[in-house]
């Protein structure tokens, strides 16, 4: 049996299935998959596709921990990235060698980063965070809705044995972005989760600009907040800008 996505392609209903098991696995009712949007940035045919998700099942085990250590922290809702499965079938289809991100909080986006690079054998991610702990023992409404809980660093939530394949650098974009730009020979997967800003989007992009290789997929989340910023980028380098959804998580696929 198979059911059709809004594009018209057919998605098997095991794939959703295994989709579905793994969100409930995670607790983010957001992060159910835009198959559309994975088609339109990356190119891949549906069958490429549906075979990277069926993929996820295996996660399963990963996102009960995430989920815990949220829970232990005393965050049952705490701020997630809404689309985790997707990163993991943007690392699995696009194959990057380095992969940057600005924004990493608990680590949920990272993390998902890191399976694709793990399943994938080779990668390394590059996350830069200015973390943001929590002002009083109990989360209020005073409080970013990503500080740290007490106790707690960027990534906190992220399993150990992930990591031997992440580069955290603490500290702001406009100081560390440029210098590890410059350590890298080309970026295949930037996404933007930090300051939401026009000015801070806009030169993050520029930033990254040199060293994005043909085909790379550039992300950026909340562009609510971020006006013209990353349509004028995309404008700029003759790329389309594709929309999550309804969401404000847009992508584009460079040239």
């Amino acid at each position: 049996m198979t059911r059709t996505h809004p594009s018209g392609a057919p998605v098997p209903a095991t794939v959703k299935a295994t989709v579905e098991r793994a969100r409930r696995a995670l607790g983010d009712r957001r992060a159910a998959v835009r198959y559309d949007w994975l088609q339109r940035l990356t190119g891949a045919s549906w069958d490429r596709i549906s075979n990277v998700l069926s993929e996820v099942g295996d996660l399963v085990g990963v996102e009960e921990r995430i989920r815990r250590e949220h829970l232990a922290a005393g965050r049952p809702h705490y701020a997630q990235f809404r689309a985790p499965f997707e990163l993991y079938a943007l690392v699995r289809l696009n194959g990057p060698e380095h992969i940057v991100e600005t924004g990493v909080s608990s680590g949920v986006s990272s993390a998902h980063f890191l399976l694709g690079v793990r399943r994938n054998r080779r990668g390394t991610v590059h996350s830069i965070d200015l973390p943001h702990p929590q002002r009083g023992e109990r989360f209020s409404r005073r409080d970013s809705p990503v500080a740290l809980p007490p106790g707690r660093r960027s990534g906190w939530a992220i399993p150990p044995e992930l990591r031997a394949h992440w580069d955290l650098r603490i500290g702001r974009s406009e100081r560390l972005l440029p210098d590890l730009v410059d350590e890298l020979p080309s970026v295949g997967l930037f996404l933007h989760d930090s300051e939401h800003t026009p000015r801070h989007l806009a030169f993050e992009l520029a930033t990254i600009r040199p060293q994005l290789r043909s085909g790379a997929v550039v992300l950026a989340d909340n562009t609510v907040w971020t006006g013209a910023a990353f349509p004028r980028f995309a404008a700029s380098i003759g790329a389309r800008v594709v929309r999550r959804g309804r969401s404000d998580l847009v992508g584009l696929r460079v040239p």
